[in-house]
């Protein structure tokens, strides 16, 4: 009986299904596997991955399993399951990963020529989103400290007089003369790459004053639901019932693939219905523009899996194991920071509060606090006001909080003041990881991003600080980069033959300095570009090939036809319709020293968005003049 009920809707319907014998003369063409054997390299393939995904993967004829296009049958009974382990009114399982799942809200949402509040620290998908809709932004800007993460939109960006004074003020919606109307939708990444996490009903007092629809992007925060730590900090907060018609229609999009268990570009969509809803007939028009109309059963089938491991009791175990684990962590690494300070030797140390506030309102030392009370007091993550750790200034006391599990670890280099004395380029210790098997989710200039997904163990953390000790040591020995780092001195040889690790370091941290990196990327981002215009009509000058590529030289003043994303940061440095501005601007400034930087150092250029390379130069897409 446990083994029958173990299963959710779908899954169950597969797997059974997969036992039925049956002559198909419909798609998929390799019949269940049996094509893939007629050859060698076909059997090959067959063999590396097994009989049942072959016979799972199975065509939308089969229609006692439903339809995912008109959610039906088990597909509706999974949508269904999830929306009540999820929270929400409305779920519709995603084949095209969270990009598709924001591009599909934003098509349901957004006409041309409406206006669109948007967080610029958004995913690519928005700006697609936007070129889709044809919407007109304004941006509410995130903070930024001094290593370069991406922290939250202050409340008084949210606020309705600022978001008011944004439209009267954008060229783009005076010139259609629609600077006293209001936005149609909002969007609002939730958490942060870096981990900073809203109170998302603060957000949606502040917002709803300006908008009837707010957008949680919430791709790397599908699990926050299962862990009291994350109360009221994430889209489906609290109880769907105490959602009123009167309130804001939410909705949430979480890449279940991410930090869950489906499988890669499984996505979610969740949905609060509330004032100005899209009803479920309207919203599918633009699902169906956004998936395919032969989906992957093994796909949607772990949505649905992904799904009852968080049902009930196992949500809540699995979460309470990974922020264990990465508590864990964190306070080892603090520890061994203290005792090499101690030593007066430099070591890394987390992004994460230097001090916390025991069950009896003590002050005490992060790694010497109860390991138990910082995995499950959400006030040991709030980011207060002032605090030197975070660097967001008089930030609003509660209004966000570091997610435990996801970890940023710092690299020696830059304090509250600029850069230090000496420095380790992050992206050097990030190429020293990937050449011992040990692969981060991000890198800046000063930091590493280690996320401590369900799927992390003691064993595989315990690798990590392993090599981070082991990292101090052949910088202190000074290793040669042909022990070290093999694959950088085969890209380069000329350039990196002879060279020690510590060398390296320190050659790349002047040249940090010289080039002023991390100085353009606080100035680089602290400024919004004019709009020349708006997105989609820069796209459509595109299509019609009304475009030319430039070098950096020749990009000031001109007005981009592709939006330019540097990574890091990932978020948008000039949207496609916004114009460049001048050779000394910003915006240029930072271009300029990532392309003198990638010309210094082979094998650890930058990867920027919308930036094409060739033979060291930066060339970007702008219109014609």
């Amino acid at each position: 009986r446990y083994r029958k009920q173990l299963l959710p809707p779908l899954a169950k319907a597969v797997m059974n299904y997969e036992k039925k014998a049956e002559y198909s003369w419909a798609a998929p063409g390799h019949q269940g596997g049996v094509g893939f054997t007629k050859t060698a390299v076909g059997k090959k393939f067959y063999d590396f991955y097994g009989e049942n995904l072959f016979r799972t993967d199975m065509g939308i004829e089969r229609a006692e399993l439903g339809s995912l296009l008109d959610h039906t049958g088990y597909f509706r009974d999974a949508e269904e399951y999830a929306a009540k382990v999820f929270g929400s009114d409305r779920t519709y399982s995603v084949l095209g990963g969270t990009s598709g799942s924001n591009r599909t809200i934003m098509q349901a949402c957004i006409k041309d020529n409406d206006i669109v509040i948007a967080d610029r620290n958004c995913h690519k998908s928005i700006e697609q989103g936007l070129i889709l809709g044809g919407g007109l932004p304004v941006y509410m800007t995130p903070t930024r400290n001094r290593y370069g993460i991406i922290g939250p939109i202050l409340p008084e960006q949210m606020n309705e007089k600022t978001i008011k004074e944004k439209i009267k003020n954008n060229p783009l919606i005076k010139e259609r003369g629609k600077e006293n109307e209001r936005a149609v939708y909002t969007v609002v990444t939730n958490c942060t790459y870096d981990g900073v996490t809203y109170n998302a009903e603060k957000a949606e007092n502040l917002l709803e004053k300006s908008s009837d629809i707010i957008h949680f992007d919430e791709a790397w925060y599908g699990y926050a639901r299962f862990n009291p730590i994350y109360k009221d900090r994430f889209a489906m907060y609290g109880n769907p019932a105490d959602h009123k018609p009167t309130d804001m229609t939410v909705f949430a999009t979480q890449s279940t693939h991410k930090l869950l268990a489906a499988l890669s570009q499984a996505s979610f969509i969740h949905i609060r219905e509330g004032k100005k809803n899209v009803d479920h007939s309207r919203f599918n028009e633009s699902f169906m523009m956004q998936a395919s109309t032969s989906p992957n059963y093994p796909i949607i089938a772990s949505n649905d899996i992904t799904a009852a491991m968080m049902d009930g009791k196992g949500g809540k175990a699995l979460t309470d194991e990974s922020i264990h684990e990465a508590v864990a962590f964190r306070q080892l690494m603090a520890k061994l920071n203290a005792d090499f300070a101690d030593q007066g030797e430099w070591f890394f140390n987390c992004w994460q509060p230097d001090f916390v506030k025991d069950a009896e309102g003590k002050k005490i030392a992060f790694r010497l606090a109860n390991p138990e009370y910082l995995a499950t007091e959400p006030e040991c993550w709030v980011l207060h006001p002032n605090d030197a750790w975070h660097g967001f200034g008089d930030i609003e006391d509660g209004y966000c909080m570091l997610d435990p599990i996801k970890v940023s670890i710092t690299t020696p280099g830059i304090g509250p003041d600029g850069l230090g004395k000496m420095g380790v380029p992050a992206s050097i210790l990030s190429a020293y990881l990937t050449a011992n098997g040990i692969i981060p989710e991000k890198t800046t200039d000063f930091t590493v991003l280690m996320l401590f997904s369900i799927g992390i163990t003691k064993g595989k953390w315990g690798t990590l600080i392993d090599t981070l000790i082991k990292f101090k040591e052949d910088y202190d020995n000074n290793t040669a980069l042909e022990e070290v780092l093999p694959d950088v001195v085969k890209a380069a040889p000329q350039r990196y033959a002879g060279m020690g690790l510590r060398d390296l370091c320190e050659e790349m941290f002047a040249a940090m300095k010289e080039l002023k990196t991390t100085e353009f990327m606080s100035e680089g981002f602290a400024v919004l570009p004019h709009p020349d215009m708006s997105p989609a009509a820069a796209y459509e000058q595109l299509v019609l090939d009304n475009v030319e590529k430039v070098d950096l030289d020749g990009v000031a003043e001109r007005t981009l036809a592709t939006g330019i994303v540097p990574y890091p940061p990932g978020i948008p440095l000039i949207m496609p319709g916004e114009n460049a501005g001048p050779a000394d601007g910003p915006a240029l400034g930072y271009l300029k020293a990532l392309e003198g930087f990638d010309r210094q150092f082979p094998a650890f250029e930058h990867d920027s968005h919308g930036v094409e390379v060739e033979n060291g130069k930066y060339y970007v897409t702008v219109l014609k003049k």
